[in-house]
């Protein structure tokens, strides 16, 4: 059984590359930066930094 810890940061590895398409597109570097670490983060099976997937999170808010 998977925590729930686990499934966030699974979501937000697979978010972090849609967002960073967009983000590429528009040029948002500071958005760009955030989902390298999350993607980082995700592929290291670590848990991304709060701030990235609240930049994340902000970015089609």
């Amino acid at each position: 059984m998977a925590t729930l810890g686990q499934d966030l940061e699974r979501t937000s590895g697979e978010t972090a590359w849609t967002v960073l398409d967009a983000a590429n597109d528009l040029g948002d570097s500071m958005t760009v930066d955030a989902c390298r670490r999350v993607i980082d983060a995700d592929l290291r099976g670590e848990t991304p930094a709060r701030s990235d997937v609240a930049v994340l999170t902000a970015f089609f808010a």
